[in-house]
């Protein structure tokens, strides 16, 4: 059953790729999916209402939000990026290889700040490969700087270095799991620690884009981390 539901969702994005390329001089809007929800972060206010809007502006993308993960499956088949945020489980096997399967038949998934943490020990194929390492701790909430550290289609238009109030997260790289290129880094105020901010989890197939920013309002509404979203979603897109 595992083998014929990948099947069946490959064949289905395919065809909707044949649809789109049949209208060449067109230019259409991304197809979202956001998935929230969880706990320590009000997804509501900063992914389903900010985040969505950020993405929607002039057209570059149409958003669905869902804190529901039953609903996932069904909609990857209309979709050209998968943008997690959501920290809650994600339990059915069907809907995780699913997942797997979307992002080997070359689809787009951003991966947000909730998602980026060892959420769940059932599923460490998650982090190992498509996230390629993750966090279990991050500083208190307060000021840090973040610095651009490589030029790509993500960076692009973003300051060389910005501050912000969030949670710094203490991400770590998996020695055995997906390469990342790191695109920024973030450093606390109180030490000289630092860790990667925005990346590239270099996967074979699909594009995945790792944010680590992104806890309230002071990420979510200022324009380098607007920028970096938008950039985010058009660069796994393609």
């Amino acid at each position: 059953m595992k083998i014929i539901a990948s099947l069946l969702l490959l064949l289905a994005m395919i065809a909707n790729n044949a649809t789109a390329e049949s209208r060449p001089g067109k230019k259409t809007a991304i197809r979202v999916l956001l998935v929230g929800g969880g706990s320590s972060h009000d997804f509501d206010r900063w992914y389903k209402q900010e985040d969505v809007q950020t993405l929607q502006k002039g057209g570059l993308a149409t958003v669905e939000y869902t804190s529901d993960p039953a609903t996932i499956l069904p909609k990857l088949k209309d979709i050209d990026v998968l943008y997690l945020s959501n920290n809650q489980p994600i339990a059915d096997k069907a809907t995780r290889d699913a997942i797997f399967a979307f992002v080997d038949a070359g689809k787009g998934l951003v991966l947000a700040h909730p998602a980026l943490w060892y959420n769940w020990a059932d599923w460490p194929e998650y982090n190992q490969k498509l996230v390629g390492g993750g966090s279990k701790g991050h500083d208190k909430y307060g000021p840090f700087e973040v610095t651009i550290t490589a030029k790509h289609a993500v960076t692009k238009g973003v300051p060389a270095s910005f501050k912000l109030d969030d949670e710094l997260y203490y991400f770590k790289p998996d020695a055995a799991g997906t390469p990342i290129e790191v695109l920024a880094t973030a450093k606390a105020e109180t030490s000289d620690k630092v860790f990667p901010s925005i990346f590239i989890v270099k996967y074979p197939k699909g594009r995945i884009v790792g944010i680590a920013l992104g806890h309230d309002a002071k990420s979510h509404t200022i324009e380098p981390y607007q920028t970096l979203l938008r950039n985010a979603v058009k660069w796994a897109s393609n």
